[in-house]
């Protein structure tokens, strides 16, 4: 597989790299447990680049992202098409990095297992398939 490419909007800078998880919708306040990083659809979010198409829910979802963090069980950056207001603010507090404007493209193509590399700039590399 060659090397993807996308450009995203850095909303909360850092770089990463790691596995991707990837969930369509989520609501972090009920359909994540802050104590294991684990969604209520089974993936864990620890130690992965999330690739979150969009997100739903109560503003407690903010807290939510924090404690992940805080439990050692967050994810190593958070992606999504379009950011709203409850991640902003979790992934503030929490110091995850968060990028937004990633086409539905991405959302299509990328995998659960495929290493994932953020760059600060927004650039996002889907490197291939890894381990799930």
């Amino acid at each position: 597989m060659e090397v993807l490419r996308y450009r995203s909007r850095p909303i909360v800078g850092g770089e990463a790299e790691g596995p991707a998880v990837v969930i369509d919708s989520l609501s972090f306040y009920g359909e994540v447990d802050p104590e294991t990083g684990v969604t209520s659809g089974g993936k864990p979010l620890a130690g992965r680049v999330a690739a979150i198409r969009r997100s739903r829910g109560s503003t407690v979802g903010s807290y939510v992202i924090y404690a992940l963090k805080e439990n050692g069980v967050a994810p190593l950056a958070i992606l999504m098409e379009r950011a709203e207001p409850i991640v902003i603010a979790g992934c503030v507090l929490a110091g995850i990095p968060l990028y937004d404007g990633l086409p539905p493209e991405f959302f299509e193509r990328v995998r659960d297992g495929y290493r994932v590399r953020v760059h600060s700039d927004g650039l996002v590399e889907v490197l291939g398939p890894g381990q799930p």
